[in-house]
């Protein structure tokens, strides 16, 4: 059971990036989906989650107002639109499901699992 990022790349400042979330061995549909991102050097950092039917949305302040998360479970996939990208959103990104499914303020990051391969995306200057 693991999720597959993909969609990343290289893009300038400025520039923008449509990722998307798939997954083998189980419908996404049911699960809380997050976007995490590890940039190199530092810690892995959780940057945005949706709940099972898309009502309830979250980002974190480094990325809110610029990327957007959403859902299609018709074709079990989440994107995250990436608008007004900048150097710092370089990074390998992560997309990750947990069984409790989201409400409202910051998610519980460490709930998330069935890691599985990431996307790279880098913004250059």
């Amino acid at each position: 059971v693991q999720l597959q990022a993909s969609g990343g790349g290289f893009v300038q400042a400025g520039g923008s990036l449509t990722l998307s979330c798939t997954a083998s061995g189980f419908i996404l549909d049911y699960n809380a989906i997050a976007w995490f991102r590890q940039a190199p050097g530092k810690e892995r950092e959780g940057i945005s989650c949706i709940s099972s039917g898309g009502g309830s949305t979250f980002y974190a302040p480094s990325v809110k107002g610029r990327f957007t998360i959403s859902r299609d479970n018709a074709k079990s996939t989440v994107y995250l639109r990436m608008n007004s990208l900048k150097p710092e959103d370089t990074a390998v990104y992560y997309c990750a499901a947990s069984r409790s499914d989201y409400g409202t303020g910051v998610p519980i990051w460490h709930i998330f699992g069935s890691w599985g391969q990431g996307t790279l995306v880098t913004v250059s200057s």
